[in-house]
């Protein structure tokens, strides 16, 4: 039988069984959700595809590249390459000979193994997968810039309207305001953000203000007369406690979505992208510190604690939680979800490059060791037996804080920040 044809039809096979499983999965579910599951697929496979890329480019050999663990359910083989799909799709993988120095190797490879590259294509096949991560967040946060537009501070709008007690008029409808206008200036200053409109409107009660506001695409300038706080009452309480008079027009404001043009969208993504960097440092410095572990601790075994609003917003999650969230966000705003991916992209790729087996970072910090320790153009061989200790160690704390924030995002979800 020809195994080109036969791979072929088992493809075709798959890909019928997978568009079977994602059709019951949006039936039952909806599309939010399935819709998120691939995503954050996507993004681990983008992951080992860095590594694939890099192998290929320095001349490594790979010998398999698969999506998910276990039996497989397809796979192929092109140039020396296995690539396929198992059964459990928690992950990817790619495999490049010669990972360690004590690894059985066919002597026909050995010079396209990884222990046979020399230093800089190491460090570059370890780190790809986390540049990756960094380019899929560029590209998210560009994209989501561009297309999608965020919350701006100088971009105002009317929400809504309050009602005040007694009947008395409010202020902003009788000046003609409308909800869905934009504040384009108020008082002659252009652009204003929240605080300052009500500022100057706190500034003037009894007297006027002039309002300028974009209506289905056309500028409208309105006058309007701020009423006295101190003799409002909404709900049978007071406005305000203020002891002098205070100027109030009666509607709700909101920083509306703007989209940001092409060329001002690429260095705001770069800056994006290093601020979301520089916070995940910091809060992995915080994941993995004591006082962490001791608050996961008592969260596990204090329900009541852990069902606390405020100490959920402050905890790690697992990718039970960060699924979960992402899947709210996507329901209620396109432009949060695709910040939660730059900020997952960002999250993994940081943790990712920590300097300890079994990480990737971990393959760097020995290739770096090694190359430190070569003398006189003799290789140095580092012993990984040595240090096994602390790799169990470290993945039994990895493991600790997986089951801890695994237990805390089923027993107790956080509660949706969308709504």
């Amino acid at each position: 039988m020809d195994t080109s044809s036969s791979s072929r039809r088992s493809l075709g096979t798959f890909l019928l069984v997978l568009a079977g499983v994602i059709a019951l999965a949006v039936w039952l579910v909806g599309w939010a959700l399935p819709l998120v599951v691939l995503c954050v697929l996507a993004i681990v496979m983008f992951h080992e595809f860095g590594h694939y890329l890099t192998a290929r480019l320095s001349g490594m050999q790979v010998t398999d590249f698969f999506v998910g663990f276990g039996p497989p359910l397809w796979s192929m083989t092109h140039r020396g390459t296995r690539y396929g799909v198992r059964a459990i799709w928690a992950g990817g993988y790619v495999k490049v000979p010669g990972m360690t120095w004590t690894d059985s190797v066919d002597p026909s490879l050995e010079s396209k193994t990884y222990r046979a590259a020399s230093y800089p294509r190491k460090v570059l096949f370890a780190s790809a997968g986390s540049l990756m991560h960094v380019v899929m967040a560029l590209g998210i946060a560009f994209a989501s810039l561009v297309f999608v537009g965020a919350p701006s501070s100088t971009a105002i709008g009317v929400g809504g309207f309050v009602t005040f007690d007694h009947g008395v008029a409010n202020a902003a409808r009788a000046a003609g305001l409308q909800a869905g206008d934009r504040i384009e200036s108020i008082n002659g200053h252009s652009h204003p953000t929240i605080a300052q409109i009500v500022s100057t409107v706190q500034a003037a009660p009894g007297g006027t203000v002039t309002i300028v506001v974009e209506r289905s695409g056309r500028l409208v300038t309105l006058h309007a007369h701020p009423l006295n706080g101190q003799t409002l009452r909404v709900g049978g309480q007071p406005v305000t406690s203020s002891k002098v008079p205070v100027g109030y027009l009666g509607i709700s404001l909101r920083e509306l979505t703007t989209t940001t043009p092409v060329l001002q969208a690429v260095p705001q993504s770069f800056s994006l992208v290093w601020h979301t960097i520089t916070e995940a440092v910091a809060s992995i410095g915080h994941v993995f510190s004591p006082s962490e572990f001791v608050t996961l601790y008592h969260q596990v075994t204090t329900p009541a604690l852990a069902s606390q609003p405020a100490q959920q917003q402050k905890r790690p999650v697992s990718i039970v939680g960060v699924v979960r969230v992402a899947d709210q966000a996507v329901q209620s705003n396109v432009g949060a979800f695709l910040q939660i991916l730059v900020v997952l992209n960002i999250f993994v790729g940081v943790l990712n490059m920590l300097p300890l087996l079994p990480l990737d970072g971990g393959h760097v910090a020995v290739a770096t060791y090694e190359r430190l320790r070569r003398r006189r153009g003799q290789a140095y061989h580092a012993d990984l037996r040595k240090m096994m200790p602390v790799v169990y160690a470290f993945v039994t704390v990895l493991l600790v804080l997986f089951a801890s924030t695994l237990y805390l995002d089923i027993a107790h979800p956080i509660a949706n920040p969308f709504r």
